[in-house]
């Protein structure tokens, strides 16, 4: 009976033990960040609860199984010990993740909401993601060393790779050519402020946000919600427009080819107008002016402005929009038309009236002496 009570005494105990500690640090998270309010930090360190649970099971297991006197755990002790061990390491990674990934969020988010200028937040936010997955990256690898440190002959397998390490670095260095220039490509971008998470930017004739920037890619969402992948490298070696780059404002324009006899002041006005009663216009600046003409129509633009890439299109469309009905209900003799006029009527009536008939000899017959008229006295 003692024999079968005493695995369920460690086992439970062990359980018991990991869920009681965990509740205390939640509570202490929980009363820590009542009496905080200004960082989010201590909140989101209670997203730590899980791994720091398995990380407290899996210590007090490693150090109590062999309580048990179980038979199975005594034959087989070594590869239990070895399996905790690496669920250990790996539980310890995945916290130490935690925590990090806790602590950076938290100084955005301060960051974020002390800072008014949206494109420092954005520059932040691009660094912070890029930092995070380094880290993550770090401690991945460290957590997967430490594993293979525990498996015997590590030591000589680690030596000799040591020893092989020139030609390797040479072979990797060569095969990894265009990954390592990403890798550098997306240090230059996080920490050279080039381009940003959010930024509106224009590649390849395709205009889009910035949604992820990672260390080897770069992720630009597009108008219809398509995503355009590209490696980070090029926004390094090739131009780029970003639009949101000195600030997100924007000027745009919209142009109007119109007929000779458009009224451009009445145009003026009701440009004003319009602009006046579109949430989109951020009221910076406005004007409408006549740009190019040509024989049978002018070119007349309007230039608006907007707090953003998103606001201006929109305040573009309700111009164009709004004056083209404006223009057709009012002034329907401002459209562009097929120019027509009387003298280009009478040209093209002679172009196509039949050719005149030749004269001919008159007649020598007497019928015809006596059909000519006659003239003179006789």
């Amino acid at each position: 009976m003692e024999n079968a009570l005493r695995p369920l005494t460690v086992l439970g105990g062990s359980v018991l033990l990991t869920l009681l500690l965990g509740w205390a640090c939640d509570l202490l998270l929980r009363r820590v960040d009542r009496r905080h309010p200004e960082t989010p930090l201590w909140g989101l360190l209670r997203r730590c609860g899980l791994p720091l649970q398995v990380v407290l099971l899996t210590a007090i297991l490693r150090g109590s199984f062999r309580q048990t006197e179980w038979q199975l755990i005594e034959d087989h002790e070594k590869g239990i010990g070895h399996v905790l061990s690496l669920v250990l390491i790996g539980a310890g990674a995945w916290l130490v993740t935690r925590i990090v990934s806790a602590v950076v969020e938290s100084t955005y988010a301060r960051y974020a909401t002390s800072t008014r200028d949206p494109a420092r937040v954005r520059r932040v936010r691009t660094q912070v993601t890029l930092i995070m997955r380094i880290v993550t990256a770090i401690v991945a690898v460290v957590a997967f060393a430490a594993m293979l440190l525990t498996f015997p002959g590590m030591e000589k397998l680690g030596a000799s790779m040591l020893a092989s390490a020139g030609i390797i670095g040479i072979v990797a260095g060569v095969a990894a050519q265009s990954t390592l220039g990403n890798l550098f490509a997306g240090f230059q971008i996080a920490f050279g402020d080039m381009v940003r998470i959010g930024d509106t930017v224009v590649v390849d004739g395709e205009w889009g946000v910035v949604e992820e920037v990672t260390l080897t890619f770069l992720a630009v969402r597009t108008w219809d919600e398509r995503r355009i992948t590209m490696p980070v490298s090029y926004f390094t070696g090739k131009p780029f427009e970003n639009w949101s780059r000195g600030g997100a404002q924007i000027t745009g324009t919209v142009f109007f080819h119109l007929d000779h006899s458009a009224p451009v002041g009445l145009m003026r006005e009701k440009l004003q107008e319009i602009l006046d009663d579109c949430a989109a216009w951020d009221g910076r600046d406005w004007s409408l002016a006549v740009t190019d003409t040509t024989p049978t129509t002018i070119q007349v633009r309007a230039v608006v402005t907007a707090k953003d890439a998103d606001k201006l299109w929109t305040a573009r469309c309700v111009v164009r929009e709004q004056m083209i009905a404006w223009l057709w209900e009012k002034h329907p003799y401002a459209l562009p038309r097929v120019a027509t006029s009387p003298a280009a009527r009478d040209a093209a009536s002679t172009s196509q009236a039949p050719p005149p008939e030749e004269p001919h000899e008159p007649d020598e017959s007497p019928e015809g002496d006596a059909n000519r008229p006659r003239r003179g006295r006789g």
